[in-house]
């Protein structure tokens, strides 16, 4: 006859309750940061009571004169972005099945409008996953890998971009806090590299923690890749990086921030490395993050807050 189970047997309904308490908290605790990212954002530049005629005589100025053509280079720009995405998508999906550079193309664009209107982007995986024919577990970690390796180059540029803003406004003054701080930025650097040259290490630590154990299977195609393709994708994202800093600088340029060539290149790298800090819960919210971070780190500069906010838009909506 059937039992039970034993009196030493765990029900699966406290565990169940429990992540769901935790998504909950998650979910509300993305909302708070969002509002407060906005709110602080709103208050430091919108309540001025001239805001809105100054930006219009910003965007006539820009747009109509000198301007115009550091946001044409910028324009001309977005598809070497997704491009450098495709080819990216392209050296990653090969590894599972033949795949062309067309099709990964149309994967990335599939990928990027699904992302868009979807928590923290999860459609992205589901854009490139439905190109293809077979693996598509796999195709997850492949798809994670590419975009962890997107992480990797923001992270290296935008440490070194934030620990010149720590060295120069912070810790001037403070060599042996200053030394600490370098050293700690020398070691994230590396640290961040691990997972990606070292995946075996990944996989054993989601195993320790069971609520992540569910995500082993499509991350088991990342030890197969060997050193070569991690090289080539690694770089393609740092190409990628170059694009997005050059929009940026060019649409800075483009409003009038007359920041120098080095601490402005600082700026960027650390605003996208400030964003990619934050989780959002979709393509709006990632606006407040990255507009607060430019204006703020522009505004150690000496640079006014409205050609930085309209620049830092203006790279959101042309991308």
């Amino acid at each position: 006859s059937a039992t039970g189970p034993g009196p030493g047997a765990s029900s699966p309904e406290p565990e169940n309750r429990r992540a769901h308490q935790w998504r909950r908290l998650v979910f509300w605790g993305k909302i708070g940061v969002t509002l407060l990212t906005l709110g602080l954002l709103y208050n430091s530049i919108f309540a001025a009571p001239d805001t809105a005629a100054a930006w219009r005589q910003l965007l006539a100025t820009t747009l109509g004169g000198a301007g115009r053509g550091p946001v044409l280079l910028a324009l001309a720009l977005v598809p070497v972005n997704w491009g450098l995405e495709a080819w990216k998508w392209y050296r990653l999906a090969r590894h599972l099945e033949p795949v062309t550079f067309g099709r990964s193309f149309r994967a990335v664009l599939v990928g990027l409008t699904l992302g868009f209107a979807t928590p923290n982007r999860v459609g992205d995986y589901a854009g490139r996953i439905i190109e293809l024919k077979s693996r598509r577990v796999s195709a997850l970690g492949a798809v994670f890998l590419g975009r962890y390796c997107q992480l990797v180059a923001t992270v290296l540029g935008g440490v070194a971009g934030l620990l010149y803003f720590l060295l120069k406004f912070y810790l001037k003054g403070y060599p042996a806090a200053g030394l600490g701080v370098a050293a700690s930025a020398v070691l994230l650097s590396a640290l961040v590299l691990v997972p990606l040259y070292r995946s075996r290490l990944l996989l054993a630590a989601l195993g320790v923690w069971r609520p992540l154990r569910r995500f082993r299977p499509a991350l088991a195609i990342m030890p197969t890749y060997p050193a070569r393709a991690l090289h080539a994708v690694l770089a393609i994202s740092g190409l990628r990086y170059a694009v997005f800093c050059g929009q940026f600088l060019l649409l800075l340029a483009a409003y009038g921030v007359g920041s120098p060539l080095g601490p402005g290149l600082a700026a960027v790298a650390g605003t996208f490395f400030l964003k990619s800090l934050v989780p959002s819960l979709n393509a709006l919210a990632d606006v407040g993050v990255r507009e607060l971070s430019a204006t703020h780190l522009f505004g150690l500069l000496g640079q006014p807050a409205l050609p930085v906010l309209s620049a830092s838009l203006s790279l959101w909506v042309i991308n």
